[in-house]
């Protein structure tokens, strides 16, 4: 048996020096810098957002000392919950669920301000707050899906844009404390 090993392996070894060398291992991918989010820089503009808010005056003063709720929360902006992981102490080790939701907030917004709601009461300051606070969070983790607002009769704009703003000033004022919790430890 072992003469028949032999030979087989003499017959082989020719054939082996035949074929052409192995290909070079192809290079390691060079991972490609991910876009860190810029903690200090959302943390002035979600405090810039909640000034703004904060000076806005309702053109309607019977709806001043209103408090408006929804019929349908469904159809109403990503709220930030508990399970969004925007707590401190899940912020410093993982901030990716809580900033998905916060993103997903300001696009809503946004397309909100942008919306017939908004038509005859336009806010380009909030406007491009939003947009620039947008611009930062969206680096790291890309846009999220857009849900156009459905449009809605002209009676009820005035309402819905308190409605909108309201949640919209509750949501900056989350988002800003958020924003300035990551901001300190970096």
């Amino acid at each position: 048996m072992a003469p028949l090993r032999r030979l087989r392996l003499c017959l082989c070894l020719p054939l082996l020096l035949l074929l052409p060398p192995p290909a070079a291992p192809a290079p390691a991918p060079v991972p490609v810098p991910v876009p860190r989010t810029d903690w200090a820089a959302c943390r002035s503009l979600s405090r810039e957002l909640s000034r703004l808010l904060a000076t806005l005056k309702e053109p309607h003063r019977v709806l001043e000392e209103t408090y408006l709720s929804e019929e349908d929360p469904k159809n109403w902006p990503p709220r930030i919950r508990c399970s969004d992981a925007c707590d401190p102490s899940t912020l410093d080790t993982n901030n990716t669920r809580c900033l998905w939701r916060i993103l997903q907030g300001l696009q809503h917004y946004r397309d909100l301000l942008g919306s017939d709601i908004f038509t005859a009461r336009r806010l380009p300051r909030l406007e491009a707050a939003l947009d620039q606070l947008l611009g930062l969070v969206q680096q790291e983790h890309g846009r999220p899906p857009r849900h156009p607002v459905a449009p809605s009769e002209t009676w009820a704009h005035p309402l819905l844009q308190r409605l909108a703003l309201q949640r919209l000033q509750s949501f900056a004022a989350i988002i800003s404390r958020v924003f300035t919790h990551s901001a300190s430890l970096r």
